[in-house]
């Protein structure tokens, strides 16, 4: 059955299956008390394969061929929280690196995209939106790049109620909406944590995809109890994440976070699949950081067949080979 339509014939059972808060959430297995043990070495083969099937990825969706014959799609995204408040206690100076993701890192990562006319998906908190419009403004200004939704405030989904994150979750979606006249495809879970009600407000909003999990390199559709919920994943892999290579106390040179990104792409390069990277403007828009950015983009264009996209365009292009139909 074609991806799509197998989809749509899954959607109430997949739902119910997982996290239709509406209907039914997810059974879970009982959270141990304090003090109780509940090792995973305790676990019966039925729990460790029920487990595993609650939430899974679905056949590799790579394409046999990129657009236009190209050889690797490169993905860039980059998570703009500014206006997060982290800390529950808040101290005024706490926000001072959030105000920086707009008020240098973005223009100065804007900049560089424009240079090199390269696309890129923002994933953007909905406070940003909503108390600082003007940043997400320039963000679509060349009308090359996409907005992605990555929660209200950088919540944590799995310490929130259901009913709580499908509130936190709408507000989002209506702020960035209301800033951009366009409803997002993409989610990215803030953190990358999903809850047991997270997928199905995914599917609730009608989101295209989601980009927070690991199970692959390339494309896949998030499977539920062994059945596709037509939601795609556009992985994402720690080691392509700015944050680990950058963390304030101990940051390492830029010069290590360009030699895996370089191999990483060599890779796909060779395999023909997807590269996809994740960067912060409040990180990766530091003045040598960007140095980074500007001369690994110079080194993939050095390279033949290098098509580079939003999550969206890749998302899109992925479902069409699927159902025969473009987008």
């Amino acid at each position: 059955m074609p991806f799509w339509a197998h989809a749509r014939s899954t959607l109430l059972a997949a739902g119910a299956a997982f996290g239709v808060v509406a209907v039914v959430s997810v059974q879970t297995p009982r959270a141990p008390e304090r003090g109780e043990s509940d090792p995973t070495w305790k676990w019966s083969d039925d729990r460790i394969g029920e487990f595993w099937r609650r939430l899974s990825a679905g056949p590799s969706l790579k394409p046999a061929a990129w657009p236009s014959g190209n050889v690797v799609a490169v993905a860039f995204s980059f998570d703009f929280q500014m206006g997060t408040v982290y800390d529950p206690s808040p101290a005024a100076s706490t926000n001072t690196n959030s105000q920086y993701d707009g008020r240098a890192g973005l223009p100065r990562l804007l900049k560089t995209l424009d240079r090199f006319q390269v696309p890129a998906s923002f994933f953007v908190t909905g406070v940003t939106a909503r108390f600082y419009p003007d940043t997400i403004k320039q963000i679509v200004a060349s009308g090359r790049h996409e907005i992605g939704v990555h929660g209200w405030i950088h919540e944590n989904n799995v310490t929130v109620p259901a009913d709580e994150e499908r509130r936190l979750l709408q507000k989002a979606v209506d702020a960035l909406q209301a800033v951009t006249g366009k409803k997002p495809a993409g989610y990215r879970s803030p953190s990358w944590q999903f809850s047991a009600a997270t997928l199905g407000l995914l599917r609730e909003q009608g989101f295209l995809y989601d980009s927070g999990m690991m199970a692959d390199d390339d494309p896949y559709e998030i499977f539920v109890d062994g059945s596709p919920t037509g939601l795609l994943e556009i992985p994402v892999e720690w080691m392509r994440d700015d944050a680990m290579y950058y963390p304030r106390q101990s940051p390492q040179n830029p010069d290590a976070l360009y030699n895996v990104l370089r191999a990483e792409f060599d890779k796909a390069y060779e395999e023909h699949g997807l590269f996809q990277v994740t960067m912060h403007p409040r990180i990766s828009g530091h003045r040598s950081r960007v140095m980074m950015l500007e001369r690994l983009i110079t080194y993939m264009r050095q390279r033949r067949g290098v098509w580079f996209a939003t999550h969206e365009q890749v998302a899109r292009y992925v479902q069409s080979t699927q159902t025969g139909r473009s987008h």
